[in-house]
């Protein structure tokens, strides 16, 4: 018997880069291949957190917090495009989770340190790093809970969120000419406090109640007016309303320890 007959036939996937997803709800069938669009705008986020790092190192540090705000943004395109157009998958997800860690956990990290850290020392790097760490825990326990967890809320501040409190916070100091050295203590004290918030219990709200779809007139100008609140001064405003996210989180869930502990003495 020829030798080579013994062997099993290579199949031509086993040599080539290429994903292949198995669909569990269609007993086994194998899908070749990703979806563009979403993983598109997956890769411009991430792309936006390198370019944050990139600018940082350069010393444009608005470029860098406005490149994280635009990560945001387009964080939250890709999963609502993968919604709508019905092209959601595990590789998605998962390469969302790659993106979010590196565009809202090592780039604000990393931005924060870079503009005001770096004369802290040891303690400054170490701020910089409880977010980083934070962030990618954030991540963690969202990929595992995300099938059981309520959808209403979210537990632990929003790695986004996260990321536009630091973000914004370093784009109103370096717009309004701070030097991030002289309000070191500060940053290091958010920044940190922002990745402890991210792995907390404390729960935010989602908003994913809400869909996009026809909605009264005052709505269309409620938002009208949002923007053109924010056009007034954009990091002074977004640092304001992600100061009152992340507290507000904290507020509600102090109101519903409190109510809990006089209902049980009761």
């Amino acid at each position: 018997m020829n030798e080579h007959q013994d062997k099993p036939a290579e199949k031509p996937e086993d040599h080539e880069f290429e994903v292949i997803e198995v669909d569990a709800a269609r007993q086994g069938v194998r899908h070749k291949g990703v979806y563009l669009l979403p993983n598109l705008i997956t890769t411009g986020a991430m792309f936006a957190g390198f370019y944050a790092i990139v600018a940082a190192m350069n010393g444009h540090f608005e470029s860098a917090a406005i490149a994280i705000i635009v990560a945001g943004i387009l964080d939250g395109l890709d999963g609502s495009v993968a919604r709508m157009t019905n092209t959601q998958s595990k590789f998605g997800a998962e390469y969302d989770s790659l993106s979010d860690c590196v565009a809202f956990g090592v780039a604000p990290g990393l931005v924060a340190y870079a503009w005001a850290l770096t004369d802290l020392g040891k303690l400054g790097w170490a701020a910089a790093f409880i977010y980083v760490a934070c962030a990618a825990l954030r991540l963690a326990r969202f990929n595992v809970q995300v099938e059981t967890s309520d959808k209403r809320y979210f537990t632990g501040l929003p790695s986004p969120s996260g990321a536009g409190l630091v973000a914004t916070m370093v784009w109103l100091g370096a717009a309004k000419g701070i030097d991030g050295h002289d309000v070191a203590y500060v940053v290091a004290f958010v920044t940190a406090a922002a990745g402890l918030l991210m792995v907390s219990s404390v729960r935010y709200q989602s908003f994913k109640e809400y869909h996009i779809g026809r909605v009264p007139v005052r709505a269309l100008l409620g938002v009208i007016i949002a923007f053109a609140i924010i056009v007034l001064d954009p990091p002074l405003v977004l640092l304001a309303v992600g100061v009152i996210y992340a507290g507000s989180g904290v507020v509600l869930d102090l109101l519903r320890r409190y109510r809990q502990r006089r209902a049980s003495a009761v």
